[in-house]
């Protein structure tokens, strides 16, 4: 199994840098994708054959993860569980493969 983890800094600017050249010669089973950087809506991926998984920042132009499995995981979370408000933080587990794309900023504290 191929699992790849990638912070683009910007998806919208990874594409126009390679990223689908990439993306296809990597090959992989699993694609998580860390700090996004858009909203739903500004992109359009055509990734034949893979399921996508999004997670949107609140906040414009703020961090968003983004999940591309070739398998259909049994179950799909967002979020980390807890009640407390955790709006930098975008996280989605693909239960299936048991993975999960979290980012959470430097500096941000987390009380589980």
């Amino acid at each position: 199994m191929r699992l790849i983890s990638w912070n683009v800094n910007g998806l919208r600017a990874a594409v126009k840098k390679g990223f689908q050249e990439s993306f296809d010669q990597l090959a992989p089973d699993i694609l998580a994708l860390q700090e996004i950087k858009l909203q739903e809506g500004q992109i359009e991926m055509e990734l034949p054959g893979y399921h996508q998984y999004w997670n949107y920042a609140e906040k414009k132009g703020y961090s968003g993860t983004a999940v591309f499995t070739k398998k259909a995981p049994n179950q799909v979370t967002y979020g980390i569980g807890i009640d407390e408000p955790t709006p930098k933080v975008r996280n989605a587990t693909i239960y299936s493969e048991i993975y999960g794309s979290d980012h959470c900023p430097v500096g941000l504290e987390i009380k589980i």
